[in-house]
């Protein structure tokens, strides 16, 4: 105990004894630190955001009365762990904040079975329940038909998602499986936020469902310009969901690299100012540095663009490949992975490593259940086909078993632990040789086999 400010060592009864005061202490003030929230390292190990109540609460004041516009009659149903910022700030503080009822069902249960998440919603008549988007697909693809039958999901009218890149597919799957139990695709409200500034930043519009904006998918990769896709053209399609307008009290722009604000549909960093952004990172000034200028305003990491004042997400700086010159989206690159029969919703992460010339390597590890070596050979090739037709590149492919790929406490898929494993797996030599093979095959932890 040599050093510490500890006035008292003992047992309860000790501490009974001790004299009353007469007094309370003083009460803590708006401006000081009320608590930490990690984030979840999807990108970098995770860092706690020093969030004080002012910041808490100016956030949750925006989120209740303008995200979803809270009424009378609403009731709430989370699944979502406590340490995370949409299970705490959105679920905990809110519902406490607004004396709202909520039920719970613990996160390992909703692993281990979806369905009762909706069982529960339909007994229960609750009206908001969020969700990341990996939520809505794992559910989708646990339900079936005779599922829908015992379900009413008609009270259903704010399906939040957010936490992470929304993928409309896995929305229609989900609202097209419980069609028939009476749930609206218009529930359905995207969102944008971060543990840096409480929780959320902007929400679409109640009762708008999945808005989508298609760009020229190519000319967004040379150019970093979102420009609408035009019907039977030759170029390729990209897709991005309308997060809404910021929430009343931020300021929002989308900077070049330069620094200065871009136009409309110019892909950039989004940097934002509010009383909800946090003071810093918690013991981590170099970090804090990085990301918060003296006068608040906060490089979120985040790339996207503007249309007529809303927000569109294309995904993190940290997570961009830029290969052969082009910026290509990890995403983009999984979801031709995920449209493989042999392949579910988050079972493949992308990346780049250095290539034997110094350029960069896309990379594409995929689990999988096949161990049959023709039928890996098979998948294999058609990822190759499907990423040459589509980017024009060469793709490095990992085949490894499932559970093989690391997720970050809040369950989203960690590219950055992905790129790891991969490179303690295979050495320098090892990667140069790869590139010249058609994919690899691992167990997730040994050196692979070439194949």
């Amino acid at each position: 105990m040599v050093g510490l400010p500890v006035q008292l060592t003992g047992t309860l009864a000790d501490l009974e004894a001790l004299p009353d005061r007469g007094e309370l202490p003083e009460p803590p003030r708006v401006d000081e630190l009320a608590y930490l929230q990690y984030t979840s390292g999807s990108t970098r190990f995770p860092r706690g955001t020093m969030i004080t109540q002012a910041s808490v609460m100016h956030n949750l004041e925006a989120i209740f009365n303008h995200g979803f516009r809270l009424t009378q009659e609403d009731r709430f149903f989370s699944w979502l762990p406590y340490y995370h910022d949409m299970g705490l700030v959105g679920i905990v503080l809110g519902c406490m904040a607004t004396q709202r009822s909520v039920d719970f069902l613990g996160s390992r249960e909703f692993a281990m079975r979806p369905r009762l998440w909706l069982k529960l919603m339909s007994q229960n008549r609750a009206t908001i329940s969020f969700s990341p988007p990996f939520g809505y697909a794992l559910a989708a693809r646990r339900i079936t038909p005779k599922d829908t039958e015992a379900l009413d999901l008609s009270a259903w009218r704010v399906a939040g998602v957010g936490a992470e890149m929304i993928h409309p597919e896995w929305l229609e799957a989900f609202a097209e499986a419980l069609k028939p139990a009476g749930f609206r695709p218009n529930a359905f409200l995207p969102s944008y936020g971060m543990a840096e500034c409480a929780l959320a930043v902007s929400f679409a519009t109640v009762g708008g469902g999945v808005q989508i904006d298609s760009v020229d998918g190519d000319l967004l990769s040379d150019t970093a310009e979102a420009r609408p896709y035009v019907e039977g053209s030759p170029t390729r399609r990209k897709d991005f969901v309308n997060c809404g307008p910021p929430l009343p009290g931020f300021t929002v722009e989308v900077r070049g690299e330069d620094g200065r604000v871009l136009p409309e549909r110019r892909v950039g960093r989004i940097h934002l100012h509010s009383p909800s952004v946090m003071n810093g990172y918690y013991n981590a000034p170099e970090y804090t540095a990085e990301v918060l200028t003296e006068d608040r305003w906060l490089n979120t990491g985040d790339l996207g663009y503007y249309v007529d004042g809303v927000l569109f997400l294309t995904g993190r700086a940290k997570d961009l490949l830029i290969v052969n010159g082009r910026n290509i989206w990890p995403q983009d690159l999984e979801s031709l992975a995920e449209q493989q029969p042999e392949v579910r919703p988050t079972d493949a992460s992308a990346f780049s490593v250095p290539g034997a010339d110094g350029t960069e390597v896309a990379v594409l590890v995929v689990q999988v259940r096949e161990t049959d070596p023709r039928q890996q050979a098979d998948l294999a090739d058609r990822l190759h086909e499907a990423v040459s037709q589509e980017f024009g590149i060469r793709c490095l492919i990992e085949l490894v078993p499932p559970h093989t790929l690391p997720r970050t406490s809040s369950g989203k898929l960690s590219r950055s632990g992905t790129r790891k494993d991969f490179l303690s797996r295979h050495d320098d030599e090892r990667i140069r040789e790869a590139t010249h093979q058609r994919f690899l095959v691992s167990d997730g932890s040994r050196a692979p086999v070439a194949a």
